[in-house]
């Protein structure tokens, strides 16, 4: 619920940004409604306020919300949704709902986190960005509230219990490191997914070093 509660009140930024790049009120609440997924719809808004027409705003967001695909096959895996609740978990697959889960060790729990976070996330999130919409401008530039770094804490949070060892911290610093370098050069959203990228080369790279290292302890037990 901590998650969904920061990451929710986020909203209100994108819904005043919304308005501000020349959509209506209604407009920013179907993004939200919707697509409901952040890094996409704030990659719509910014093709959109940069003067960007709509196909090139929907493939800046189609680029960014190719995760929550690689999201969707995991938690499909962990969760074997049925019925109903498919095309709902699928709705609500997000950076959030995907950590919170996997983040859990019983079954129970992965699904209590995932429909928690994601559903916590989806209400409020809505809620606000419908405030943030309606206040528009009144509320000036969104990022003097601190707004923009509700989400960067959340993500925080959610990455740091998984710290545990020297190999994920390596991963993340050098990941973080190509994000820095490649902001300056590159499209909005697309230093995440190379980092997102390298990630994963590295975690390929390591597997086969991680088990030669599990079969020489076993060896040297026996």
């Amino acid at each position: 619920m901590s998650i969904a509660i920061a990451v929710g009140v986020y909203g209100v930024s994108f819904g005043a940004l919304a308005v501000a790049a020349g959509l209506t009120v209604w407009q920013a609440q179907a993004l939200s409604l919707l697509m409901f997924t952040g890094g996409s719809q704030f990659a719509f808004i910014g093709v959109v306020a940069g003067g960007g027409g709509g196909p090139a705003a929907v493939a800046a967001a189609t680029l960014l919300g190719l995760r929550n695909g690689i999201y969707g096959m995991q938690m499909n895996a962990m969760l074997r949704p049925r019925g109903w609740r498919r095309p709902v978990a699928a709705h609500v697959t997000i950076d959030e709902s995907a950590a919170v889960a996997m983040g859990q060790e019983s079954p129970i729990e992965v699904r209590r986190g995932f429909w928690t976070a994601g559903l916590g996330v989806f209400v409020l999130w809505n809620t606000f960005t419908l405030m943030g919409a309606l206040a528009g401008n009144a509320l000036g530039d969104p990022r003097q509230w601190g707004l923009d770094g509700a989400a960067v804490a959340a993500f925080v949070g959610l990455l740091w219990p998984r710290l545990r060892s020297r190999e994920p911290v390596a991963i993340a610093v050098i990941c973080g490191v190509v994000t820095a370098l490649g902001i300056p050069f590159l499209p909005s959203g697309v230093p995440i997914l190379v980092a997102a990228g390298v990630a994963a080369l590295l975690s390929l790279v390591a597997r086969p070093e991680r088990g030669t290292r599990e079969r020489d302890t076993e060896e040297e037990q026996r």
